[in-house]
C-alpha cells in the first residue's frame, strides 16, 4: 500500500460475479476500480452528477492481477491520487483480501481526463478540484 493513508471502501463478492470455479471474471475487476473510484471522488466531494458534476473520461486503465478473488469474499478497495496533471488525474487502486497487505489481490492505475462535454477535448482541472486531489 502507498505510505499514505489511502482512502478504503469494502465490499463483498457476487456470486453473478464469478466464474464456474467461483473466481472473479478478469472484466468485473474494472467494476471493481469503478465502485472504489466513485466512492472515493465521493468522500472528497467531486460529483458525477447535478449543478457541480464534472465530466472525466478514462483514457488509461492498467490491471494486475496478483491472486484471485472468488465468491463472497470481503475486499478492501483503496485508492489515492498518485499524479495530477493539467486536466488529467492517475488513480491508484488496490484490491485486498482481509488479511491486510500482504494479501494483494489486485492493482489498478486509471488515468481521466477531465472534457469539456459538447467537444469531447481534454480542459483544465478546476484548481478547487485539484485541491481536493491533492489533499487525499
Amino acid at each position: 500500500m502507498p505510505e499514505t493513508h489511502p482512502f478504503t471502501h469494502r465490499f463483498r463478492v457476487r456470486y453473478a460475479e464469478v466464474d464456474p470455479q467461483s473466481v472473479v471474471f478478469n472484466s468485473r475487476y474494472l467494476e471493481y476500480a469503478d465502485l472504489i473510484i466513485t466512492e472515493y471522488w465521493r468522500s472528497i466531494d467531486i460529483h458525477f452528477s447535478g449543478e457541480q458534476a464534472l465530466e472525466f473520461h478514462v483514457v488509461k486503465a492498467v490491471v494486475e492481477f496478483k491472486q484471485p478473488i472468488r465468491a463472497d469474499e470481503e475486499i478492501d478497495g483503496t485508492a489515492v491520487t498518485g499524479r495530477i496533471g493539467s486536466s488529467s488525474v492517475t488513480t491508484e487502486i488496490g484490491l485486498y483480501g482481509l488479511d491486510g497487505e500482504d494479501d494483494l489481490r489486485a492493482t489498478i492505475e486509471l488515468v481521466h481526463v477531465h472534457v469539456d462535454l459538447d467537444s469531447g477535448k481534454p480542459i483544465p482541472i478546476p484548481d478547487d478540484v485539484r485541491e481536493r486531489f491533492l489533499a487525499k
